[in-house]
C-alpha cells in the first residue's frame, strides 16, 4: 500500500465538505486516517440535526472511535479543512489525536485565537494544506448566502 500525502487526505476531506455544501451546511469536512487508512469521515449536520454541536469533528471523532473500538485516536492523525473551533479543540485534546492537519484559518472563531493551547500537548499541528482550496469553497459558501 502506497504512503499516501497530507494533501491526498485533505482532498478527502474536501469531498466531504462538498457534501456539506451540497446540503447547505457550513462546508466542512474531516477524515480520521489510521495506519494509512480512512477510519472516519464526516461533514458539518448541524442544520439537518438542529444541534449546534454537529460539527464535522464531532461526528468525525465518534465515527473514529466506533471504528477502533475505544475513545482514544491515539496515532491517528485528521484532516480537517477549516480550523476547529474551541468546541471541537478541547474534543480532538480529549481523544488524544496524535496529528492534526488543518486547510483554511478560521481568524472568527478558530482554537488558534486563544492564548493557550487547548489541543494535547502531544498533537502535531500542521497548518495550510491546500489552503485555497478549502478556502475558496467555504468563501463560495458564504458569497451564495448574501
Amino acid at each position: 500500500m502506497p504512503l499516501y500525502s497530507d494533501e491526498h487526505f485533505m482532498l478527502e476531506a474536501l469531498k466531504e465538505a462538498q457534501k456539506a455544501f451540497d446540503a447547505d451546511e457550513v462546508p466542512v469536512g474531516v477524515v480520521v486516517v489510521a495506519n494509512n487508512k480512512i477510519i472516519g469521515r464526516a461533514h458539518n449536520l448541524t442544520e439537518r440535526l438542529n444541534d449546534v454541536t454537529a460539527h464535522a469533528e464531532m461526528q468525525a471523532i465518534t465515527s473514529a472511535a466506533n471504528s477502533l473500538g475505544g475513545k482514544y485516536l491515539t496515532d491517528c492523525t485528521i484532516y480537517v479543512t477549516l480550523e476547529p473551533c474551541v468546541m471541537c479543540a478541547g474534543a480532538l485534546a480529549w481523544s488524544q489525536v496524535s496529528k492534526l492537519v488543518i486547510g483554511a484559518p478560521d481568524t472568527k472563531k478558530g482554537f488558534g485565537l486563544l492564548e493557550q493551547n487547548v489541543l494535547h500537548p502531544k498533537t502535531e499541528i500542521v497548518k495550510g494544506v491546500l489552503e485555497q482550496e478549502c478556502s475558496e469553497l467555504l468563501k463560495e459558501f458564504f458569497r451564495k448566502k448574501r
